[in-house]
């Protein structure tokens, strides 16, 4: 009796005014703390050192606290969208800090703003003269032959581009959410980007390189109500609730606006060579003299990819599977969305534990046999 008491009073229209009353006063006076919490937010924060430039690139060496465990460095390569922090966001949302935990020198690619002198840059440029130059970098420094390389979105497609012309350089190759096949036509980006409905010379020839401002619109169009509408309103929800949160929140909107130019060059070649004409998986694409052969890659293979990615549809990066040489694939697939697979708590309490085991059984100790 008491409990049908209970229920029948919950639903008393006066009591439940009075109930968003009491959390509309709660939000408001918590709003001098949430401001504290936005001016304190900091996003990157693992310890690093800058040990390599060239051009606008900058190579990020992670510091860690002990020796490593693990004879061969890792390599992380973001996109040229955004910004590299993505994989650094938080220490408790960190892809960083989740491998130098798991005992390996961590490196992170911070490629920079592209100014109108780089429109000319290639993807050439890019993986050949760029990527390949880092990696050099890092295997003169440790005095090693290859080493771990990890992709994530364009910038997996950057590693596997660079994996398919240096095999002998890459020890692994861990894909994260990285569009490989470009045959689908499900996602926006696939549509937008069709031939029939979008001239790319033409937008190259007139912009130069493409604007920041025209990714950051694309990708809030692409859902625009929890985009615009439904991220506001889960804020005000959230303005009294924890302050790990809110933190969160702000860290996430200012990697969200920190968008930045591609190189006109580059951009070009992505959307009509890869987009548009799917040359990667055809075996058709040449950079310089040289065809990405995606049958060169025979190390061991990690695929990371989220159910609910409405920027990279799981099978473009999945199919790579039909085109390696690679005996040892693994796919990992979550339940999150194109950037919940990093910094999402479910993807650090799944994801992440058990891709840096994957990568650390592929390893060498340090003074140890092979695995």
């Amino acid at each position: 009796m008491e409990a049908s008491n209970a229920r029948a009073g919950s639903e008393d229209p006066a009591l439940k005014l009075l109930a968003e009353h009491e959390k509309f006063w709660r939000r408001l006076v918590s709003v001098p703390r949430v401001l504290d919490l936005a001016c304190g937010t900091r996003v990157g924060t693992t310890p690093h050192e800058v040990v390599y430039q060239q051009q606008s690139l900058k190579l990020l060496r992670f510091v860690r606290k002990t020796p490593a465990t693990y004879a061969e460095p890792l390599l992380l390569c973001y996109a040229l969208i955004n910004r590299h922090y993505i994989l650094d966001l938080q220490p408790e949302r960190s892809v960083v800090a989740r491998y130098l935990d798991q005992g390996f020198d961590v490196y992170l690619i911070d490629w920079g703003v592209p100014g109108d002198g780089d429109r000319g840059l290639t993807l050439e440029d890019y993986v050949c003269r760029l990527l390949g130059g880092v990696v050099e970098f890092v295997l003169a420094r440790h005095r090693r032959d290859d080493l771990h390389v990890l992709g994530y979105c364009m910038g997996g497609t950057l590693a596997a581009l660079y994996g398919a012309l240096h095999p002998q350089r890459t020890r692994t190759l861990t894909l994260l959410a990285a569009p490989i096949d470009f045959g689908g036509r499900s996602s926006l980006l696939e549509l937008w980007t069709d031939r029939r409905r979008f001239d790319v010379d033409a937008f190259v020839d007139a912009y130069g390189n493409c604007p920041a401002w025209l990714l950051q619109s694309c990708f809030q169009a692409m859902r625009p109500v929890q985009n615009i509408l439904g991220k506001g309103l889960s804020f005000y929800d959230q303005l009294d609730g924890k302050p790990e949160a809110i933190s969160h929140y702000f860290a996430m909107e200012r990697w969200i606006n920190d968008n930045i130019p591609i190189a006109g060059e580059t951009f070009r070649q992505f959307v009509k060579h890869l987009y548009q004409e799917d040359q990667l998986v055809k075996g058709q694409l040449r950079l310089g003299d040289a065809r990405v052969d995606l049958g060169r890659i025979t190390c061991p293979l990690l695929l990371l990819t989220a159910r609910n990615d409405h920027l990279v549809e799981p099978a473009s990066t999945t199919e790579i599977r039909t085109h390696v040489g690679s005996q040892d694939v693994r796919s990992i697939t979550l339940d999150a969305g194109h950037v919940g697979l990093v910094v999402g708590g479910k993807a650090h309490q799944t994801v992440w534990p058990e891709a840096t085991r994957w990568l650390a059984d592929r390893s060498r100790s340090v003074g140890g046999e092979s695995y």
